[in-house]
């Protein structure tokens, strides 16, 4: 039988959960306040409100230049993370492959590579065996940080999936294309769609990759953000940030419609 769990601990858990809360919650609703701010810098709580920050981001050709160059890559990143992180994400279920383990493992090193190390490598390998660095360097970067993350959800739906499906579409007459079009792939959309979710925020969010593998006239949302943080810093960095952080937000009301956010959670 089961024991109740003790009072302290259950209080020590619900003070554990708020304060890991707080401490989540509390840097973006001081963003957000910062974004509404009247002053000409960067202070909390706000001196008076206004909407004049957002006004500025929203007809400054430099941030919705850096955003559209930021949402054109991440649309990249995402479509090549997606259909190559779930190819070997059925791959790798499958377990048909030599050294099907090792190669796992390969694929998800870049979760434990520190960015920037592998940001400094691909700079001096790219420079040495194509020359220039180009918008190629960093698509082709962002999806090889992004592409685990697909392999990830994609592999955790398909160890909860029905492996007899398969096999009872295969008796009933179905090929290789048709079982994996009809039976295996409607099984990883949960996976996929967690995943492109993740690949488009990471690609998005980027700054490391993107400050060491860009051109002079090609700056990425993110490093806009520092550039300005660096040397003119003011509410409109919080206004910038408030906007990312309600895209997000509009994203995750999207896959709550479209898949549901328990399915989501689960992959």
């Amino acid at each position: 039988m089961v024991k109740a769990i003790p009072t302290p601990v259950r209080i020590l858990a619900t003070v554990l959960v708020v304060l890991t809360v707080l401490v989540l919650l509390a840097p973006l609703a001081v963003v957000v306040g910062v974004s509404f701010s009247q002053s000409e810098f960067i202070a909390f709580p706000p001196q008076g409100w206004s909407l004049r920050w957002y006004q500025e981001v929203l007809g400054s050709g430099t941030y919705l230049a850096s955003a559209v160059t930021s949402l054109k890559i991440a649309v990249l990143v995402t479509l090549a993370a997606t259909l190559a992180g779930g190819a070997a994400a059925v791959a790798l279920h499958r377990g048909k492959l030599p050294f099907s383990g090792l190669m796992a493992t390969f694929f998800l090193s870049p979760l434990v590579l520190p960015t920037i190390i592998f940001a400094i490598g691909m700079l001096m390998f790219w420079s040495k065996v194509f020359g220039q660095i180009s918008v190629l360097t960093l698509w082709l970067s962002h999806t090889v940080v992004a592409m685990p993350y697909v392999i990830r959800t994609t592999l955790a739906v398909l160890s909860e999936s029905d492996p007899f499906l398969e096999e009872a579409a295969g008796t009933m007459g179905a090929g290789r294309l048709q079982r994996l079009w009809f039976v295996v792939l409607p099984q990883c959309i949960p996976g996929l769609g967690a995943g492109a979710f993740f690949a488009f925020n990471i690609s998005f969010d980027e700054a490391v990759l993107s400050l060491f593998l860009r051109k002079p006239d090609m700056t990425t949302l993110p490093v806009q953000i520092y550039g300005q943080l660096e040397f003119s810093p003011d509410p409109s960095v919080a206004a910038v940030s408030a906007i990312m952080i309600a895209f997000t937000v509009l994203m995750i009301l999207v896959i709550d419609k479209i898949l549901g956010l328990q399915r989501f959670a689960r992959s």
